[in-house]
């Protein structure tokens, strides 16, 4: 890297997609601008890399921090893997179950639905563009499971984070949390990309809109919120942009000075 080289870090959902889970042309042009400058571009999202796949070849990316931090890839190779106690997804799953929660199973290729069919799940996911997955009763077993979705009500997560301290829960929807290992976030996994790619943390920039960007606005040098961000995001921000609709990406990389 050269000194004037920044690693810029998107986050999807919110933030490089739209409402209607489309990359607007000028966020498109705008990651384009910064490769032909010679910056460093990934993702950094709590999606898991199958779900990765069509923003990374519209954007023609190879590395990405994914699952919240859990799963990193650099230029395809995998650099860092940090995936969920199997003892906590089995105490998981079976307190979800007396409680008559859905959770979703996720490894790095697939994923799988502890029930054959919830509202919930499919509410929650048709938001990401992505179908109701189906019920394997042995998905678990024998498997690296990165990242756990529980859909549950905000009133009703307390009795999940007093359960399971060795468990991270980081809500993403009104019906749903993201459950990862304890001490997971994405700052963690955007530490092993820069180590690998030679960035301190003042030489990185980072987009993002949800409450699972905390961490990653703490740790970098620069964190620039979606104007639909929630104002906890909002305060850690260096700068506040527009939303994905109204061309943020574009405006906040030109506050930047980095096109």
């Amino acid at each position: 890297m050269t000194s004037t080289e920044k690693l810029i870090l998107f986050d999807v959902d919110g933030t490089l997609l739209d409402r209607h889970n489309q990359i607007p042309p000028s966020a498109k042009q705008a990651v384009m601008a910064l490769k032909n400058a010679g910056h460093t571009v990934a993702l950094a999202s709590g999606r898991s890399p199958f779900m990765l796949e069509q923003v990374r070849q519209e954007l023609q990316l190879d590395s990405y921090v994914s699952f919240n931090g859990q799963y990193v890839a650099h230029q395809g190779t995998l650099i860092h893997s940090n995936p969920i106690n199997p003892e906590a997804v089995h105490k998981l799953s079976a307190f979800a179950a007396v409680q008559e929660h859905a959770l979703v199973f996720l490894d790095h290729a697939q994923m799988s639905c502890s029930q054959t069919y919830h509202p919930h799940v499919d509410l929650c996911l048709k938001s990401l563009g992505v179908t109701h997955p189906s019920h394997h009763a042995s998905f678990c077993e024998d498997r690296a499971i990165y990242q756990t979705m529980l859909f549950c009500t905000v009133e009703e997560e307390a009795s999940y984070r007093e359960q399971f301290e060795m468990l991270n829960f980081v809500r993403w929807h009104p019906l749903s949390m993201d459950v990862l290992p304890a001490g997971g976030s994405k700052a963690e996994g955007i530490i092993q990309l820069a180590a690998r790619l030679g960035f301190q943390p003042e030489d990185i920039y980072a987009f993002g809109d949800n409450y699972n960007d905390i961490e990653m606005f703490q740790y970098v040098g620069c964190g620039i919120a979606m104007g639909n961000a929630p104002e906890a995001l909002k305060q850690l921000a260096s700068h506040v942009t527009l939303s994905a609709e109204q061309e943020g990406i574009w405006h906040g990389l030109q506050w930047t000075g980095l096109i």
